[in-house]
């Protein structure tokens, strides 16, 4: 997609700090931090939004949660706990129409969120 900054940083025509690559995602840390620790973990493939996932994505966004594990791990957080985010629609918070996976850690997390 021509206008979605996701994308974009996909194709590198944007920066972000990348923590993370392989042939069907990229995870880079937020901007707009929230925690400690804040990554996004976004498709290489452009999904608008959860409601747009098929049948035929189902593989790639479980692969996105074990991507997500896996730099838990690597920065130290996974024992104490993370909180994983996908937001859907305008109400939810989603700014971004790219779909995306927000890792948080490193703090106490509250409840409700919100």
């Amino acid at each position: 997609m021509d206008d979605c900054i996701f994308c974009k940083i996909v194709s590198r025509e944007s920066s972000a700090d990348i923590v993370y690559e392989d042939d069907d995602s990229i995870a880079f840390k937020d901007i707009n931090e929230q925690a400690p620790i804040h990554i996004l973990l976004i498709p290489k493939k452009h999904i608008r939004s959860v409601v747009e996932i098929e049948e035929e994505d189902l593989q790639l966004i479980g692969h996105l949660v074990s991507v997500a594990n896996k730099i838990a791990d690597q920065t130290g957080i996974s024992e104490k706990g993370f909180r994983l985010v996908l937001n859907t629609g305008l109400e939810s918070g989603q700014s971004v129409w790219h779909i995306h996976i927000h890792l948080l850690g490193g703090r106490k997390m509250a409840w409700p969120p919100g």
